[in-house]
């Protein structure tokens, strides 16, 4: 449920908690209303805490320098060569 269908749910309780006085015998209008404006008001809390909690994937550059097997000797009989990476860590800024 999104911010929207939360305020509406509220306004419509509202509306039948308030605004409409009508006798249905087997249903009461203003506990209906109320149950929609508590039920319009945790979906509110709910989505709140949801888009407060959603985090991001970063990518972060990292480069590591890896020896391989001797193919081609370059230093001491071993082949250095640096390969680019990325790794996604939580908690870097865009």
């Amino acid at each position: 449920m999104g911010i929207g269908a939360s305020i509406f749910l509220i306004a419509v309780g509202a509306i039948f908690a308030f605004a409409i006085n009508a006798n249905l015998g087997w249903l009461d209008l203003n506990v209906v209303g109320w149950v929609l404006m508590l039920v319009g008001l945790v979906g509110l809390i709910l989505t709140m805490y949801f888009w407060s909690s959603r985090r991001r994937a970063v990518v972060a550059p990292v480069r590591e320098r890896v020896v391989a097997e001797p193919a081609v000797p370059v230093q001491d009989d071993r082949v250095v060569r640096e390969e680019y990476r990325e790794v996604r860590r939580p908690g870097y800024p865009a």
